[in-house]
């Protein structure tokens, strides 16, 4: 049974300046040898900081970020994932891409935004989960705010619904709530017996908004296997298949599970 390879860059982002971070990513990729990772995880809104000047930095499913995704997925020979601004349909979107090596992609659109900064006046939210397939894994892949829902992201174990092994984050979440970010991050693993990714940006932004990072890999217990607080850093870490399966055999906490009702 096949392990998966998680590769985080958690790095600064050049403020509304799509072009200088996709260098800087085509930069440090290159410390990345082919066939050495499975999954590459970038930030939320990795082209322009998170902005809700959506009209400035949005860009569409066919521009420069879409294909600078396929060449980096092509070029290391794994998947590529992150958030954009895009623009759809004349609607604004922060949208999570999950780009294959071979070109091929899918896409989840934020489903709660953060009305502290009236993202919710600017976009449009999604109102479609996504779990991908990917090397007899299944990802569940989320954005920054959705963190707080845990009925959105909730696992589910019956013959109906998908279930998934790993909960992937993407985030721009700011260093003065950075313990909520960890500790729910161990909450999500643990509640739905799952691996959790969590990757988030550091540095400042222009409104002087501070990131720390505390980007983190946790197992289905909550417990960590990497983190890292403040650098600029590109780290891989395996997380493995049968651990996780063997876990569930034997602490199956989700046949108690309650039921929703989903809209």
């Amino acid at each position: 049974m096949e392990n998966l390879r998680i590769s985080l860059l958690q790095t600064d982002l050049v403020w509304h300046d799509a072009e200088s971070n996709r260098q800087n990513i085509t930069e440090k990729l290159r410390a990345i040898v082919p066939n050495t990772t499975d999954v590459l995880v970038l930030p939320e809104m990795f082209t322009s900081g998170f902005t809700m000047k959506a009209k400035e930095v949005a860009e569409t499913m066919q521009g420069k970020t879409m294909q600078a995704m396929a060449t980096w997925a092509k070029q290391i020979n794994a998947a590529v994932c992150g958030s954009l601004v895009i623009k759809d349909n004349e609607q604004y979107y922060n949208r999570l891409v999950w780009m294959l090596p071979n070109g091929t992609y899918q896409f989840y659109d934020k489903k709660h935004l953060f009305r502290m900064a009236n993202e919710h006046k600017v976009y449009q939210a999604g109102h479609k989960k996504i779990i991908v397939r990917y090397k007899g894994w299944r990802l569940c892949l989320m954005v920054c705010y959705d963190l707080r829902f845990p009925v959105w992201s909730r696992n589910r174990f019956d013959k109906t619904n998908e279930t998934y092994d790993c909960l992937v984050y993407v985030a721009n979440w700011p260093a003065i709530r950075s313990y909520a970010w960890q500790q729910l991050l161990k909450a999500r693993a643990i509640e739905n017996l799952s691996y959790v990714v969590g990757l988030n940006r550091v540095g400042l932004d222009a409104k002087n908004i501070n990131y720390s990072g505390n980007s983190l890999v946790a197992n289905y217990k909550g417990e960590l296997l990497w983190t890292n607080d403040g650098e600029n850093i590109l780290a891989t870490t395996e997380i493995i298949k049968q651990d996780l399966i063997d876990y569930r055999n034997s602490f199956p906490a989700w046949q108690d599970a309650d039921a929703f009702n989903w809209v």
